[in-house]
């Protein structure tokens, strides 16, 4: 499906006269990309697919940058939106004055959250950023006219007077509410000649320009420049030095010759071995003299050199000898002497 097939006929004609009148007013034609957008979401409610592959071929961009940009911004919305975009300021002064209280009861009442949408398309719902309205907190915008000092009542009478199909005055701006569509042709930059229906700032915002025209306070002047020190001459404009000139390339030395490799020097034979002498045979080797055998000691003798009451050292390696008991004389009876 093409750009221009997306669309029927009679509108994508409509649509891309539309978009020759946007791109005209910028001197490169991607920057007309944002009004284009709102353009895309005063026919479809949204910023559609067939929406962007028109904008991409009006302004020879990619599919891919389009909805990079229709994705930054909040106010394009990327599912269809309701009919009323009904905001709620929860920034600091708006929420404590209010702000949460207003959202929470709204999302009861119309049993959606942020960035939802009521089931018969007529109310979006959501958390907004600071509003520039603070000196009329809590503030609810609906397609950004807004309703001043809300309370949770207010704004769920507002949004039912809405769904009834009921014309709503904002409390300063135009002389009633706008559909999302309509104020998307508007952002879009085709004016619906409603531009200073109604008050747009309120008394507490002008109260202290009010108050400096009573008082008679003006900001202070600027100083005027210090006049020049007679005599003093204008500096003449330094002038630019001479541009250097290159110097001359210099010339590349000759490319030296590497030196002749050098030849290996030839390999030094291995002497021959020296044959033996036939009939000789190696001298044998000596053998090794027997051991002599370790005398033994009688019992009850003490070898020489040892004292009596000592052991014999250990030998390493060897257990322990297990010493003979010595041998008592068993004492004879008197019957046995004779």
């Amino acid at each position: 499906m093409t750009a221009t097939t997306a669309y029927d006929a009679a509108t994508a004609a409509r649509l891309r006269a539309d978009a020759d009148r946007i791109v005209a007013r910028y001197p490169q034609a991607r920057s007309a990309l944002l009004p284009m957008l709102h353009l895309v979401q005063s026919e479809d409610g949204y910023v559609s697919p067939r929406g962007i592959a028109l904008c991409a071929d009006v302004l020879e961009l990619t599919a891919a940058e389009v909805s990079a940009v229709a994705t930054f911004y909040s106010q394009y919305k990327r599912h269809p939106n309701g009919t009323y975009t009904v905001g709620v300021c929860t920034n600091t002064l708006c929420a404590v004055m209010g702000g949460d209280e207003i959202f929470e009861r709204l999302a009861d009442h119309l049993g959606v959250g942020h960035d939802e949408t009521t089931s018969d398309g007529a109310i979006t719902l959501e958390r907004v950023e600071c509003n520039a309205a603070c000196d009329y907190a809590p503030v609810v915008m609906v397609n950004w006219e807004f309703f001043d000092e809300q309370t949770p009542a207010g704004a769920i009478d507002v949004v039912e007077r809405l769904r009834a199909g009921e014309d709503v005055a904002p409390t300063r701006g135009a002389a009633k509410v706008c559909t999302f569509k309509e104020v998307s042709r508007v952002l879009a930059g085709f004016s619906d000649g409603r531009a200073d229906e109604g008050v747009g700032a309120g008394p507490r915002t002008l109260e202290g320009l009010r108050l400096a025209r009573e008082k008679g306070w003006t900001a202070p002047e600027l100083p005027a420049p210090a006049p020049p020190a007679p005599g003093a001459t204008k500096p003449a404009a330094a002038t630019k030095p001479a541009a250097a000139t290159k110097p001359a390339a210099v010339a590349k030395p000759a490319a030296v010759a590497k030196p002749a490799a050098v030849a290996k020097p030839a390999a030094v034979a291995k002497p021959a071995a020296v044959a033996k002498p036939a009939g000789e045979q190696p001298a044998p080797a000596p053998a090794k003299a027997p051991r002599a055998p370790r005398p033994r000691a009688e019992a009850g003798s003490v070898p020489p050199g040892k004292p009596q009451s000592g052991a014999e050292p250990k030998q390493p390696g060897k257990a322990d000898a297990k010493p003979r008991s010595a041998t008592r004389k068993r004492p004879t009876t008197d019957g046995e002497k004779d």
